[in-house]
């Protein structure tokens, strides 16, 4: 009798392709779209994701927005995860690279901050836990939304390390690909944010609940 071996390419590539699809739906732009409220790549930044929905002025569909960018990558951890640890890992990453090139949408997506957290709580819970309360402090200190997903998101792979090996409630613990998994979440966030960090620097980057063109989303 056979036996299903979750090291082997196809599962491997089953994972990543499994991944990749949940992360590619854009639901920024299917929520906004049946909602009559137009292309959002066509309104402020023209991402995709939540915080550029927020300025079309629904609060819910941003919301929703957000839960279902962050679900999607959930559910390709979770999903995969039922046959290896491994499998899930590889489908936290093509989650990530789904989101950002989505290929219905010419490989050009969003920033990927939900999703990362999705995968993040998904695969990690406590790394990601601890990423959501420190989104949440530095936006509330410094009222910078890229800045606080910045911070948040390159805290990841160094709580993962220092998580390693370490039980948490007696079952979670951190490994070594999980901690790659978070530290190549962190380069795809920062690549995407390259516009922010450069108007962060600059002191250009609006602060949350302005009006503004162009920012992060």
């Amino acid at each position: 009798m056979s036996s299903f071996d979750p090291t082997s390419i196809w599962a491997l590539a089953a994972a990543a392709v499994l991944g990749y699809l949940l992360g590619s739906i854009p639901f920024g732009l299917v929520l906004t779209r049946a909602a009559g409220l137009g292309d959002i790549r066509s309104i402020g930044s023209g991402n995709i994701g939540a915080t550029n929905v927020l300025r079309t002025g629904s609060k819910g569909l941003a919301l929703a927005t957000l839960l279902l960018d962050g679900g999607k990558g959930a559910v390709a951890v979770m999903v995969a995860g039922l046959f290896d640890p491994m499998l899930a890992v590889i489908a936290g990453g093509g989650a990530m690279l789904g989101h950002i090139f989505p290929v219905w949408l010419g490989f050009k997506g969003g920033k990927g901050v939900a999703t990362a957290l999705g995968i993040l709580l998904a695969i990690l819970w406590p790394v990601g836990v601890l990423c959501c309360l420190i989104w949440l402090v530095m936006a509330v200190l410094f009222r910078y939304s890229s800045l606080a997903a910045l911070t948040a998101i390159a805290a990841a792979p160094v709580l993962a390390w220092a998580l390693s090996g370490v039980p948490i409630l007696g079952s979670v613990r951190t490994d070594l690909p999980r901690a790659a998994l978070a530290l190549f979440i962190a380069v795809l966030v920062f690549i995407r944010h390259d516009g922010n960090i450069r108007r962060l620097l600059r002191g250009e980057e609006p602060k949350i609940g302005r009006k503004k063109t162009q920012a992060a989303g």
